[in-house]
């Protein structure tokens, strides 16, 4: 976190709050909802807000959980509350970019504004869900990924937030244009599996296929697949040379 000296008492107790309520939920990817919860509260950390609005980030899905009405008032305050409520209903295209001064967010003391802390958490919303986009729908997940290309991504670079804007735009680009690269990186993966032993190869391909999958950027799949590449001829010399003696048992 960027401010050293903060307390983080409010965080751990959103922490707590978050798992008890959302326990026993999961996401489409079969991760529990805790886990985006924590990656939105490590984004908004990193981006540099304080720790209400890090709390805030935290308990930002805490509608959709068994939690009952003003338990959030009542444990953290009508700021925090309020801040979650403006995170579910603001259009972050509707923030004008003159209330927006992240840098000075970062680097003093000065309270972020409101409009700061609604577009951090809904930024973090977005590029965590974008990190997780594999898992949604086809038409859903073309239609986010466009929305984030054309809109969310702009706008995170115009209040200043060029990382988050950057890999924004490459994750929703990779949805959206897939991909000559990818597959390319798909036909070589197939292709190495080549090099293994034939009763080895389905699985090796499945494995490789299903990793590949996982990876978000144009440059992460393009390391995976430059590994591969690189261990293939051991992973077969070493596949063979088990199965050699295997039959000579």
């Amino acid at each position: 976190m960027h401010r050293p000296d903060a307390d983080t008492s409010l965080i751990q107790s959103a922490h707590d709050e978050v798992a008890r309520w959302h326990a026993g939920q999961t996401r489409r990817s079969g991760d529990p909802l805790l886990t985006h919860c924590i990656a939105v509260a490590a984004i908004v950390a990193d981006i540099g807000m304080p720790p209400p609005v890090i709390c805030a980030a935290l308990l930002h899905d805490i509608d959709d959980s068994p939690c009952p009405p003003g338990h959030v008032t009542e444990r953290f305050g009508q700021q925090i509350a309020d801040l979650i409520s403006a995170v579910r209903t603001a259009r972050p295209s509707a923030i004008p970019l003159s209330a927006l001064n992240f840098h000075t967010a970062r680097t003093s003391a000065l309270q972020p504004t409101r409009e700061e802390a609604v577009l951090a958490i809904r930024l973090a919303d977005r590029l965590h869900n974008m990190r997780t986009i594999a898992f949604v729908p086809p038409t859903r997940r073309y239609r986010v990924a466009r929305e984030t290309l054309d809109v969310i991504a702009p706008l995170a670079r115009a209040a200043g937030l060029t990382d988050v804007s950057r890999e924004l735009h490459d994750l929703s680009s990779a949805v959206i244009q897939p991909t000559s690269t990818a597959a390319v990186t798909t036909r070589t993966l197939t292709a190495l599996t080549l090099l293994l032993p034939t009763p080895t190869r389905a699985r090796w391909r499945e494995e490789w296929h299903a990793e590949l999958g996982t990876l978000p950027t144009r440059s992460t799949r393009t390391r995976f697949t430059l590994r591969v590449l690189l261990s293939t001829p051991r992973l077969s010399w070493t596949l063979r040379r088990t199965a050699l003696r295997e039959r000579r048992w």
